[in-house]
């Protein structure tokens, strides 16, 4: 696995919250499910498909904000998961009908592996830079 940086930080620091709340059922229905609450899916959708990635086409953000390939990959399969519940409900369907789809589940299996994956590379990242300050 080659670890291919990430050339914008700040993308990342977007990027991986989004996958995060995907991953997590409780968060969605506990917070985008409230009105008074900021972050919705249209949030994460847009955060994960136009802001600082593109869910649809995520190779071209490999060191960007995307680490490695296996990212790329995952990001992609989430895309295509998130594309066939949206397909189901429809586009403007609330988010209660994208989290109560029968295909919600792929998304949130996807979104985990892919939460674990990121996170685990940012925390090697971090080890390696802690690494060389030692060193120096």
């Amino acid at each position: 696995m080659t670890d291919h940086g990430i050339e914008f930080p700040a993308f990342r620091l977007h990027v991986v919250p989004a996958v995060l709340s995907l991953a997590s059922p409780s968060w969605q229905r506990d917070v985008w499910l409230q009105p008074e609450e900021w972050e919705n899916l249209d949030y994460v959708v847009n955060v994960l498909f136009d802001d600082f990635c593109n869910a649809d086409d995520p190779a071209p953000w490999l060191g960007k904000s995307l680490r490695t390939e296996e990212e790329v990959t995952l990001t992609k399969e989430l895309g295509r998961a998130y594309s066939a519940v949206q397909e189901s409900v429809g586009r403007s369907a609330p988010d209660e009908a994208y989290l109560d789809a029968e295909e919600w589940g792929s998304v949130i299996a996807i979104a985990a592996r892919l939460a674990q994956v990121m996170v685990t590379n940012d925390l090697q990242a971090a080890a390696l830079v802690q690494e060389r300050r030692q060193r120096s």
